[in-house]
């Protein structure tokens, strides 16, 4: 999936969020789709690379109430901005979500990018700020 604009950025949250909280794919799959291989995610500070992205699918699938994110409108993502300059991309959105025992995830989060020529994603910084709701 290419990312071009403010919607496919926007389509790449709602997909890739929902895909690796609730898909039974393989999450490697799931990342050759969105990411170069050699991407770099930030988050809050810690790198992320791909071995402990795929990794953390696993708890992520376990812990969250699939049916409530599946049924979600829009994977309970709600994007209040979203910019697609070139090769550079930011958002600001809001990740909603039901675990299984039945509290309820909440953060704001601000991301920003570059992507790679083929409109893949070659690197995140990303912070996010939980609003611990219940």
């Amino acid at each position: 999936m290419a990312i071009r604009s403010a919607r496919d950025l926007t389509d790449f949250l709602v997909g890739y969020t929902r895909d690796m909280a609730v898909s039974d794919e393989e999450p490697g799959a799931i990342l050759d789709r969105y990411f170069v291989p050699e991407f770099a995610f930030c988050n809050d500070g810690l790198v992320i690379d791909r071995r402990r992205m795929i990794d953390h699918a696993t708890p992520v699938r376990r812990n969250v109430d699939r049916e409530a994110m599946a049924a979600a409108d829009r994977a309970g993502l709600e994007v209040h901005e979203a910019l697609v300059s070139g090769d550079r991309f930011a958002a600001r959105y809001t990740l909603r979500t039901r675990m299984r025992k039945g509290a309820t995830f909440a953060a704001e989060i601000y991301m920003f990018g570059r992507l790679a020529p083929d409109g893949r994603i070659e690197r995140v910084d990303q912070v996010t700020r939980e609003l611990g709701e219940n």
